[in-house]
């Protein structure tokens, strides 16, 4: 059974028509992206080779694409500048614009600020 798939634009080229397997009844060898990853490997710039499809819980039906892992390659190490301004990206998502403090997670997006400033609390020094 095959199904048209239609790339989004940053992804690499798809063919036309792909092999299209139910979910679990995909043969050796296919693996998602989350799946390549987690065995410590990426796709390496190959294309699409198949895809996996289920049912969705919302209605309707689920795609995820599927790569050959004898051409996936190890993942690459991090260098010591992108391990950094990873450091920094994270830090920069943890400081509060309110107060300036670093709230120690992650800032919801709604409110823009931390939680205790969003409440109109103040932060005993």
């Amino acid at each position: 059974m095959s199904r048209l798939l239609t790339p989004a634009p940053d992804t690499p080229s798809v063919p036309e028509v792909l092999p299209t397997y139910r979910w679990r009844q995909a043969p050796d060898g296919f693996l998602t992206r989350r799946q390549l990853r987690k065995r410590g490997l990426r796709p390496n710039g190959q294309d699409v080779a198949a895809q996996v499809q289920w049912n969705s819980r919302f209605g309707g039906t689920a795609l995820a694409c599927l790569y050959r892992t004898e051409l996936a390659a190890p993942v690459r190490e991090m260098t010591p500048g992108r391990r950094s301004s990873l450091a920094a990206a994270n830090r920069a998502r943890r400081m509060c614009p309110g107060c300036g403090r670093d709230a120690g997670y992650v800032l919801p997006r709604h409110l823009g600020t931390c939680v205790p400033c969003a409440d109109g609390r103040s932060i005993a020094v």
